[in-house]
């Protein structure tokens, strides 16, 4: 009896519509996002000494860091009711969070290209489970956070209730721009090298080591126009309350602006990722 062999061609092409997003197709490789993502957590700090006391140490220093620089040499630590070494961190979470899956994200096509040019699964699935797993860093850093706060005596506010909903805000920004540059990054390999230049002008363009209310009003529309000044000031107020005057309520034009420009950047972002999608593997 003759064999034959039948090679199942899988065609990719762009969804129609502003939301190009197969659900249905994402549930049904739940198990390989999942695989993924687990695989990411094992090998984030493999073959290191300190191993995952990196996730502490990294906030730790950049936190001192902060403090030196804008606390005492800038002086904004002085007046301040809490902790300085408080205030930074709570903003050096979502920072640090989104810093480092732009980072990995926009790499997360081509350190895979072999999983991408050889088999098919939605290429979603990659970006986003490397996202996921930086998720565990940002959890290790609350409790450092926690435990930051009971040294320094800094009173929990109802506020901290806010907390799930703002790591999956953080989760959605850092998705958007995410698989934005992991599409461009696929094609144009330039991607790489704008990226760390967008971290360190980022960094200072975000109230990281000073609030937003510290920049002169004439600018606070256009400052407001990054979507992480409305994250990182509403991430500070739910850790540490409005604050004894009311210096950390956040702007409600820079929150409503940060969400606006998110669902924006979500949306935008998954259309130009499936419209490239067809050509992954040909880049890679």
């Amino acid at each position: 009896m003759a064999e034959t062999n039948d090679v199942i061609e899988q065609v990719i092409r762009p969804k129609k519509g502003w939301v190009p997003v197969d659900f249905r197709e994402l549930w049904v490789y739940r198990e390989l996002f999942a695989f993924l993502a687990w695989r990411d957590i094992l090998v984030r700090y493999k073959q290191t000494v300190f191993g995952v006391l990196w996730a502490v140490i990294v906030p730790l220093i950049n936190m001192v860091m902060f403090t030196v620089v804008f606390g005492h040499l800038a002086g904004m630590s002085e007046n301040q009711p809490d902790s300085y070494y408080v205030i930074t961190y709570a903003a050096l979470i979502p920072w640090l969070y989104f810093s480092g899956s732009l980072d990995a994200g926009s790499q997360s096509l081509t350190g895979n290209a072999a999983m991408v040019t050889k088999i098919y699964f939605p290429r979603l699935i990659i970006p986003a489970s490397v996202l996921l797993s930086g998720l565990v860093d940002m959890v290790i850093s609350l409790i450092v956070l926690g435990i930051l706060m009971l040294i320094t005596g800094t009173a929990i506010h109802v506020q901290i209730l806010l907390l799930p909903f703002l790591i999956a805000y953080a989760f959605l920004i850092a998705f958007g721009v995410s698989i934005w540059f992991a599409a461009l990054n696929a094609k144009y390999r330039d991607v790489k090298h704008v990226v760390p230049f967008i971290v360190k002008v980022g960094v200072m363009l975000s109230p990281v080591g000073y609030r937003s209310a510290e920049v002169p009003e004439k600018w606070q529309l256009l400052y407001s126009c990054n979507p992480l000044v409305g994250l990182i000031e509403t991430f500070r107020y739910s850790i540490l309350g409005p604050g004894a005057n009311g210096e950390y309520i956040p702007s409600g034009t820079a929150v409503g602006i940060s969400v606006v420009l998110t669902i924006i950047l979500v949306i935008t972002g998954l259309k130009t990722f499936r419209q490239l999608e067809d050509q992954f593997a040909d880049y890679l």
